[in-house]
């Protein structure tokens, strides 16, 4: 008996032809930067395998590069796009990857944020009319870019990032942290060519004139705020047991000096204002047990340790301080860099337009259309809300700002996230009204990940 002969099957080739095109690519490519973007699709795919081996990795890819990546230098925007939206991309995958994980549970919070949101989404077809298509796309952005702060907070309250350790996270967070402080003081004392896009804010001194530190962030006043949050994190650990706190407390004196130096040398009087009334607040939380003497050297040490390196800044600050506190009731628009006009403008404004005001003409839209004539800078986060979203927008972040700080308090009395949240949210409510803190999404999503924590715990 005889067989049929088989049929050879057909040898596959063309994977590894096009394995080996690449490599030769890369090889001949003229240049570095050409041979990098060559690499580019193998790094990315290598990325997108570790970071869906896991609910929460691509939340570490996230905040990791918002904190210590520069923006692209591309001319899309203020400052150009940043490499972290990629893994908030991933993110949005990640939540339907797990969408098992999922438990919203029905409250205040969640419920505020979803109506801020809402509110901003729908605010921009006001943009729209009132401004042009152009800063209709520019509100649809910023909406989106709020938006994934808040996609973190439900990630980590309510959804897959459950999982994710609160120790572990934290101490990461807090070394991204540290770096990007550490690089903000390197960066003003050599002077670094800034990044793709940034705030143009000087410092006038006798031996020049300087950038404020600013990091790797757009401008000194993000830089500021994000430090404030570290140092509230840094005085509440020393409030609380050993074992309470994610970060030996060697680290955290080490951290504490570098966030000081680098909040001073942002030159960031409202951030000052938002520490300042957070530590109130943790003093009367706990003003039977707080060793305040142990809060209080630190303090002195942190501020010795910068007068100590960068003494000509250190007494312009100082003087800063001094002569708004002196200035303050005769020359105010001056003391508030000019805020008082633009307050006066949209004052104006809304008296003149009660109706236009009440519904809003698009969020985000101040600082860049001409429909009020010029455009104008709020740095108020109230006042611009008004304007931008009427009064629903207001609302919603008045209830939002309450939301929180509630949820906060209920924690802090179990949780060290709690304390840490409600202490410095109540200096972030005060400190809105001199700046547009809802703008800050390379730095909020870090807020929104310990507010999740607390809430979770």
């Amino acid at each position: 008996m005889s067989s049929a002969a088989r049929p050879r099957e057909p040898t596959v080739v063309w994977g590894p032809l096009a394995l080996g095109g690449w490599a030769a690519a890369i090889a001949v490519a003229p240049g570095l930067e050409i041979k990098l973007l060559l690499c580019a699709p193998a790094v990315l795919l290598a990325l997108l395998w570790w970071s869906f081996e896991g609910p929460v990795r691509w939340l570490a890819l996230f905040l990791g590069t918002a904190l210590l990546l520069p923006p692209l230098p591309i001319a899309i925007g203020d400052s150009g796009p940043h490499p972290s939206l990629l893994f908030a991309a991933f993110g949005l995958v990640a939540g339907f990857l797990w969408a098992a994980d999922w438990r919203i549970v029905p409250g205040a919070l969640p419920s505020a944020f979803a109506v801020l949101f809402g509110i901003l989404a729908l605010s921009v077809g006001p943009a729209a009319i009132y401004s042009g298509a152009e800063a209709a796309v520019g509100s649809a952005i910023r909406v989106a870019l709020l938006g994934i702060s808040i996609y973190v907070f439900f990630y980590g309250a309510y959804g897959p990032g459950r999982q994710a350790s609160a120790q572990a996270s934290v101490q990461l967070l807090y070394a991204a942290a540290v770096l990007a402080a550490l690089f903000a003081c390197v960066d003003f004392y050599y002077q670094f060519p800034a990044p793709a896009g940034y705030g143009p804010q000087f410092v006038w001194l006798d031996s020049g004139v300087y950038r404020r530190a600013q990091g790797l962030f757009y401008e000194a006043s993000t830089l500021g705020n994000f430090c404030v949050f570290f140092l509230v994190m840094i005085a509440v650990a020393f409030t609380r047991g050993r074992a309470e706190v994610p970060v030996a407390r060697k680290w955290l004196v080490a951290g504490g000096a570098v966030f000081f130096a680098a909040l001073v040398l942002s030159y960031s009087r409202g951030s000052l204002i938002n520490l300042v009334v957070a530590l109130a607040v943790l003093l009367w939380t706990n003003r039977r047990r707080v060793p305040l003497l142990r809060v209080l050297l630190l303090a002195a040490a942190a501020a010795l340790a910068t007068w100590c390196i960068f003494p000509a800044f250190a007494q312009a600050y100082w003087a800063r301080l001094t002569a708004s506190t002196e200035f303050l009731l005769t020359s105010t628009n001056g003391v508030l860099s000019g805020r008082l006009t633009s307050w006066q403008t949209l004052g104006a404004w809304i008296a003149a337009h009660p109706w236009q005001a009440f519904f809003g003409i698009g969020y985000k839209t101040l600082p860049y259309t001409q429909y009020l004539g010029s455009p104008v800078v709020a740095d108020n986060m109230y006042l611009s809300l008004l304007v931008e979203t009427g009064a629903g927008g207001l609302a919603a972040l008045i209830w939002l700002n309450i939301a929180i700080l509630r949820a906060a308090a209920r924690s802090a009395r179990r949780s060290f996230f709690g304390v840490w949240m409600l202490c410095f949210w109540s200096g972030q409510a005060v400190q809105m009204a001199s700046g547009d803190l809802l703008t800050y999404w390379r730095v909020l999503p870090v807020y929104f990940w310990i507010l999740a924590l607390a809430v979770r715990s």
